[in-house]
């Protein structure tokens, strides 16, 4: 087993200690970020922000708990995985978050990522009441410790638990039928016409690159990094896995790799090994990593596994 493997071992094993309490008082959690927050109870009305959380709630079977989304949880490819959520109340959370919007759904927490997160917001919403909390699932036992955070926060602590261990089995299941594959991998972020950007270490797509028995051609980078079409070209990877969405114009996003002109050469592109994945969950750092696990296994052994449906 890999150190990285073993490190997200023992990261999973700290979460029974880390697990936030439930008292007379009601539920305290600590956040991602360090806060601690009270809730008299575990929450009923929750508004999430962003899609791989509102997953994690769907997981978890909250969804009931769930009475407003955010901009990007509305996406249309949600509403497979997310049955219900395309009826639910949207709020403004792109660049500016409208807390009169989540105030009138009167929640008792508000779910969403470090990058969303502000004390200007943080202060208005406590004006209403209503709890912060953040989550920032960076990699594989980040995601582990958001399930967990999330689980608390809407009284569903066991079927956090139980959806942690059902991960890592399928991601163990997974390494054991890849082997020690000796293929790479190259994690396209953004497009070659927008400028390219991969994921290094650090990144969830870069423990499922040794979940898998792969390489990431871009480890030596340190989380999301813009890359140079000349260094992927250089690096030759066996696999090339896209997180372009496809919006309905021109060709999709692994037609659009393999029709590159100076890529016929790659590897990846040579044998056809580029994966386009429509249901959007290579991006979202939540519980469909398994299904991305599955979907790189069918490029890298010669079995046949589920590929998510569009």
């Amino acid at each position: 087993m890999s150190k990285k493997l073993v490190s997200l071992f023992l990261a999973a094993l700290m979460l029974c200690a880390c697990l936030p309490a439930l008292s007379e008082d009601g539920v305290t959690v600590t956040d991602m970020l360090g806060r601690q927050i009270t809730l008299s109870a575990p929450a009923d009305r929750v508004v999430v922000l962003m899609p791989a959380d509102a997953e994690i709630l769907w997981a978890l079977g909250a969804s009931d708990a769930v009475v407003g989304i955010g901009t990007y949880c509305a996406a249309p490819e949600e509403a497979a995985v997310m049955p219900g959520i395309e009826s639910l109340p949207v709020v403004d959370s792109g660049y500016v978050t409208n807390v009169e919007e989540i105030l009138k759904l009167e929640p008792q927490a508000v779910i969403l990522t470090k990058m969303g997160h502000s004390e200007d917001l943080v202060n208005a919403l406590a004006s209403g009441n209503v709890q912060v909390v953040v989550t920032d699932a960076q990699d594989v036992a980040g995601v582990y410790d958001a399930i967990a955070l999330i689980g608390q926060v809407v009284g569903k602590a066991d079927e956090a638990q139980a959806l942690i261990a059902d991960m890592q089995q399928k991601f163990a299941d997974v390494t054991a039928r890849a082997g020690e594959t000796g293929k790479s991998l190259y994690i396209e972020e953004s497009p070659l016409m927008w400028g390219l950007w991969t994921a290094g270490k650090g990144t969830y797509l870069d423990d499922l690159a040794a979940i898998c028995g792969l390489e990431n051609i871009f480890a030596d980078l340190e989380g999301h990094q813009a890359v140079s079409e000349e260094q992927v070209l250089a690096r030759n990877p066996d696999i090339i896995i896209t997180m372009t969405m496809y919006y309905g114009e021109g060709d999709l996003p692994d037609a659009e790799i393999m029709g590159r002109t100076g890529w016929e050469n790659v590897s990846a592109v040579k044998n056809g090994a580029v994966i386009y994945d429509p249901t959007n969950a290579v991006a979202l750092p939540g519980p469909r990593l398994t299904e991305v696990a599955e979907m790189l296994l069918t490029l890298v052994t010669a079995e046949e596994t589920a590929v998510p449906a569009a």
